[in-house]
């Protein structure tokens, strides 16, 4: 939680419109769908209506507006009880609805350059001054999820053979998943320069990612935003063949941690591209002390960050105290320990957003969270903790061998919950 919210006051910092003498006031929240996950409009459509007491105007997302006949089937009682509408159009239909009178609260889940025409306008002089003295566009309040340079960091441990194939499959399967269309997508593996198995985890990530097949590159603006990657990295490695509509998995190794300013610290590729930096350090509690500074003061975004440590490791105290304090100092929203952290996102009960206090000038991974089931009113970040390796293979791993028979039987499951469903459920999963 924010500093000031204790164990002691709590409840007072919960699921305040439900409280006794609450003050309520009507609003309207236009809700901005992403185009990449189904689920991020529904979602967010929810955490308006249940946890900020707001109606809301949906409008989807061109990319993936064929949904929204579906969200209006499922939603049916909200729409019909008139609490939920959905709508469909381009930009020009967006710049109507975020000006219009009627729309007292926005919500966006996307990129921060959409954020900024909304809030600040067009770029140019204009938008420069009205960010210099501080005087948005748009003066309604906004809240925003807008991605994230996510990185893993692999802490330097007592790794064996099969460690290194298992964490380069959790790797891999974290920039593979969506075709690398998420804001929860690896995009930049950080490890310790002169650790022994750095090569050798390279290496194994490589692999993986040259045997997964190449996804079309649906989302717009995939291709330029690679050729922007590959300008910057001529020396970046293709681990498949380019065709058109096909970026081709990539791995850019070995940048710099000196260079700040370098493409792969500063912007979010939103394709098939991860990048591997080493960081200069005498021992383990020096890396995690060295990769929390890089992070928070280097790395661009707040979302999401992924920490994967040997659990001997924690076994010395030293070493384990050192792993709380950067746990703690790392400002992120989400953090997955061994985990991908969009296990976090698909939990629905923790929080999921920025790390809190980016000011709209400098919006960054956004304001403000979503999900958040117990309705907690200041909280700082979710922090996901998982097993070292995991058996049976999670079901998000790209060589998982059964994910098309458990994503059926797991939707009927949801749909219809029986005992008699689950024994189908456990075996597809051991057989992944």
């Amino acid at each position: 939680m924010e500093p000031g919210v204790t164990e002691a006051n709590l409840r007072e910092n919960q699921a305040r419109i439900y409280q006794r003498g609450a003050e309520k006031s009507g609003k309207v929240a236009l809700v901005l769908g992403a185009g990449n996950v189904a689920a991020i409009g529904p979602t967010d459509v929810l955490y308006k209506l249940f946890m900020e007491d707001q109606v809301c105007l949906l409008k989807m997302n061109p990319v993936n507006e064929y949904l929204g006949p579906f969200i209006e089937r499922g939603f049916r009682a909200l729409v019909e009880g008139g609490f939920l509408r959905v709508v469909y159009g381009g930009a020009a239909v967006g710049k109507h609805l975020t000006s219009h009178p009627g729309i007292d609260e926005i919500h966006i889940t996307g990129s921060d350059k959409t954020h900024d025409m909304i809030v600040w306008g067009p770029p140019g002089t204009e938008r420069e001054e009205r960010i210099r003295k501080k005087e948005p566009l748009c003066k309604k309040r906004i809240t925003s999820e807008l991605g994230n340079v996510s990185p893993v960091v692999v802490v330097p441990g007592p790794w064996t053979p099969d460690d290194l194939e298992f964490h380069a499959l959790n790797v891999a399967s974290q920039v593979q998943n969506n075709a690398s269309f998420n804001c929860n997508a690896a995009k930049l593996l950080i490890q310790q320069a002169g650790w022994s198995e750095r090569a050798n985890l390279v290496a194994a990530i490589k692999r993986r990612l040259r045997d997964a097949p190449s996804r079309r590159a649906y989302y717009p603006g995939a291709e330029e935003r690679y050729d922007a990657f590959l300008r910057a990295h001529p020396e970046a490695e293709p681990l498949g063949v380019r065709a058109q509509g096909v970026v081709p998995w990539t791995l850019i190794p070995n940048v710099p941690s000196t260079k700040e300013d370098d493409i792969c610290f500063k912007s979010e590729a939103f394709c098939g591209v991860l990048a591997e930096t080493g960081l200069e350090a005498r021992d383990p509690i020096d890396f995690l002390e060295k990769a929390v500074r890089f992070l928070n003061d280097v790395v661009w975004g707040t979302l999401n960050c992924c920490v994967i440590v040997h659990p001997r490791s924690l076994e010395d105290p030293a070493f384990a105290a050192a792993f709380d304090r950067a746990v703690a100092d790392l400002r992120y929203g989400t953090i997955g320990i061994n985990y991908w952290p969009a296990i976090g996102y698909g939990l629905i009960s923790p929080t999921w957003g920025a790390f809190p206090g980016h000011p709209l000038e400098n919006i960054q991974s956004g304001r403000g969270v979503v999900h958040n089931s117990l309705l907690f009113e200041k909280p700082q970040k979710s922090v996901i903790r998982g097993p070292f390796r995991t058996s049976p293979l999670p079901p998000w791993f790209l060589s998982h061998r059964t994910t098309h028979e458990m994503g059926p039987k797991l939707t009927r499951f949801e749909t219809k919950p029986g005992l008699l469903k689950v024994p189908g459920i456990l075996w597809s999963a051991l057989r992944g």
